[in-house]
């Protein structure tokens, strides 16, 4: 297992984000409003000039050293997810809440070993197992842990299975998957590409001007995602555990069952844990980064194929985090997705089973409430001068018009409150 991008060693080492200094239009815009995801986009267009750095707040931000030539600053204007998204459905079924799809479905993955490890079901890591097996990729470019901070992530190229299974698991933490790429797509290898909704974003627009892109990296595989938090988030996930981050040789956010457990391993072997619900609800969340909050697309629209945890639902229609044996849904975006998916079933990677998208929107309550309240809080951020995302094609306004007046009226005031907040006390969003 190879890592090929910076790692986050020392948190000491990287300014904090008010110091940075952008001459960049486009980066100067996403600084303003806070809206960076962290992918690399921006680094990956110019690699001489612009690097990723962790910031004091615990976040992955670009940092600017020279003046970005036009080729450079075209390209991050269209590839910058914090900018921009485009969405075509091009004759599939297309959902307000969920995007276009070809096909849903749900299932997991046949080695009882991988449906252990991965976070549901062993979804994605059973599909990226069948693409290295079958010869159709030669790596897999993926996140796993950051070995000198092992709550923070590196991105990593996988070229057997034990290294793709080693690096299975949601990693809640920051991530800059393309700012690596670069070698990469100068280098004889095919691979299939796993990564953030907004990873996937980036990179497919990315495609449109550099054919390395399809050509290196014929596959991108996403996942249902519910916001990016600061790495300070598992900083205090590790403090309430009774532990400290120094003391911690490895972390793991999920994984050895469904939904599995945040646990610290110390130095000395000891482990402690915490549920899920304790990990992610109470300390998590509330971690995460302002894009996160004024996200179109948690649901990986760009990708070839999507995975999620298709949570079981109680009587009254809400998720159970209880330990159960792992299931994924499967989210086929694009024909060729589907024809994978198919094939991994065909060849025993996955089991699958017919899925009824009606129910999605209960199983998935935060991606639903989140769609549905992205209006009233984009509305609340241009009215106070703040800049948002463009969005085409992501059917905002008919996902608000599936909320309730006091919800979408309870997502504009609090918007407005944060946005003033950061007004009087000088500081841009996180």
């Amino acid at each position: 297992m190879r890592v090929f991008v910076i790692r986050q060693r020392d948190r000491t080492d990287f300014g904090d984000r008010t110091d940075m200094q952008f001459s960049s239009p486009s980066l100067r815009r996403v600084d303003a409003g806070g809206l960076c995801s962290g992918c690399g986009a921006c680094a990956l267009a110019a690699p001489e000039k612009i690097k990723m750095h962790l910031t004091r707040s615990g976040y992955l931000r670009p940092v600017q050293s020279a003046q970005l030539a036009d080729g450079e600053e075209a390209a991050i204007r269209s590839a910058c997810p914090g900018l921009s998204l485009s969405l075509s459905s091009d004759g599939r079924t297309d959902s307000v809440l969920w995007g276009p799809y070809v096909s849903m479905k749900t299932g997991y993955a046949v080695s009882d070993h991988v449906r252990q490890q991965g976070s549901s079901g062993g979804g994605i890591t059973a599909v990226a197992i069948h693409l290295l097996k079958t010869g159709q990729v030669d790596a897999i470019i993926q996140t796993g842990a950051d070995s000198a901070i092992p709550n923070a992530n590196a991105a990593v190229v996988s070229t057997t299975v034990d290294e793709v299974v080693r690096a299975a698991g949601s990693r809640y933490a920051p991530s800059a998957p393309l700012a690596g790429l670069g070698p990469l797509l100068d280098g004889d290898r095919t691979y299939a590409f796993v990564g953030k909704p907004c990873d996937a974003a980036a990179l497919r627009a990315m495609a449109r001007t550099d054919p390395r892109i399809d050509a290196k990296i014929p596959w991108i595989l996403s996942f249902f995602c519910a916001g990016v938090p600061s790495l300070r988030g598992s900083d205090r996930v590790i403090e309430a555990l009774g532990s400290t981050p120094a003391d911690t040789a490895a972390f793991r956010y999920r994984g050895n069952g469904w939904p599995g457990r945040a646990t610290a391993t110390a130095h000395d072997g000891t482990e402690r844990s915490m549920t899920y619900h304790d990990s992610w609800g109470n300390i998590l969340s509330r971690h995460l980064q302002h894009r996160c909050k004024v996200c179109a697309d948690g649901t990986g629209n760009f990708a070839d194929l999507v995975c999620a945890d298709a949570w079981e639902c109680d009587e009254d229609g809400y998720p159970l985090f209880e330990e159960a044996d792992g299931i994924s849904l499967f989210v086929a975006r694009t024909a060729k997705g589907a024809a994978l998916l198919a094939e991994a079933e065909a060849a025993d990677s996955v089991k699958l089973r017919e899925f009824d998208v009606s129910t999605l929107a209960s199983m998935q309550p935060g991606q639903t409430k989140r769609r549905r309240a992205l209006f009233a809080r984009m509305l609340a951020l241009r009215l106070t001068l703040k800049p948002v995302p463009s969005y085409r094609g992501l059917s905002v306004t008919a996902a608000a018009r599936q909320n309730d007046l006091r919800s979408n009226l309870v997502n504009f005031l609090g918007m407005v409150r944060r946005s003033l907040k950061t007004r009087l006390s000088g500081r841009n969003f996180e």
